[in-house]
């Protein structure tokens, strides 16, 4: 074990935690937070680190074939807690709204075959030229059309994400977790829940509210932290659990309140642990959850 945390340089308070320890159950790699890795060396990774699931992404098993994904996963013993992407449903041309549809029925049947609990929907921008952010807003409760598509028997759980406001022009008109529930209440839960992301919902007033109001409707629960100043690139502003601003204790026992046992996913978009040793970065990441997360959830 180093005492250096990577990438932050802050002393470690606590031990890295070995392969078996009980304190990991709960924890996935979300693989974006290893993004130079492929899925083979992700899932290996984890199986290595004793990191008992893995949130995996649509390109890089497009990379190697779905059925080669399912296999990879499967012969390594990992659960699979998400699948990351499908939504964007802002388009106002009915034509791109169909396209959107037949994508996320394709994902879907990804997610179902590689066994994962849900599929994340991010709800999509504005379209180009477009500044009728009421209307994009409107249009996410298209995903109704996918839910209706789901075969519930797969088990596989639609999973919206809200999005922070920062990235409301071009990834997700849906910001607020409460705006979330709305588009998900009307459908079945077992079919349609939604994402806690503790980047995207730690700044929301009344979050506690609306975690205690999703109670039955949580399929994933994210962490990772918001760090300042902020890069240039907004998008990879997300931090290492305990560098930054978010009281991950207190989002994580308002998740636990409301009923969620799921896996807990570290998705991290960020140069510096991009750049760093994906081992390295495991052996922080593990140390940093079974400190500030895990104990409360």
């Amino acid at each position: 074990m180093t005492d250096i945390d990577v990438p932050s340089g802050i002393a470690a308070r606590t031990e890295t935690p070995a392969p078996g320890d009980p304190r990991l159950a709960r924890l996935s790699l979300n693989q974006k937070t290893v993004d130079r890795w492929s899925l083979q060396e992700a899932v290996d990774a984890c199986v290595q680190h004793g990191v008992p699931a893995i949130g995996v992404w649509r390109e890089p098993v497009a990379a190697v074939g779905l059925a080669t994904a399912v296999r990879m996963v499967g012969d390594s013993g990992l659960r699979v807690s998400s699948l990351c992407r499908g939504g964007f449903f802002t388009a106002a041309d009915p034509a791109e709204q169909d396209r959107a549809h037949d994508e996320n029925r394709r994902a879907l049947d990804e997610a179902a075959a590689l066994g994962a609990a849900c599929l994340v929907l991010v709800p999509g921008g504005l379209p180009a030229a477009d500044r009728d952010l009421r209307g994009a807003r409107g249009r996410v409760g298209g995903c109704g059309r996918t839910a209706r598509a789901t075969r519930l028997d797969t088990g596989v759980r639609l999973a919206i994400e809200p999005m922070h406001p920062i990235f409301a022009a071009d990834r997700g008109v849906v910001s607020t977790l409460a705006q979330a529930l709305d588009i998900a209440e009307p459908l079945p839960s077992e079919a349609v829940g939604v994402a806690v992301d503790t980047f995207h919902v730690w700044w929301e007033p009344g979050v506690e509210e609306q975690i205690a109001r999703a109670a039955g409707r949580i399929a994933s629960y994210q962490v990772c932290e918001w760090i300042t100043p902020l890069p240039p690139d907004a998008l990879l502003s997300r931090g290492m659990m305990g560098d930054g601003h978010i009281d991950f204790g207190h989002l994580s026992r308002c998740v636990a309140d409301a009923g969620y046992r799921g896996d807990v996913e570290v998705e991290i978009f960020n140069a510096d642990v991009w750049a760093a040793d994906g081992h390295a970065v495991l052996d922080t990441l593990a140390r940093r959850y079974v400190e500030l997360v895990e104990p409360h959830v």
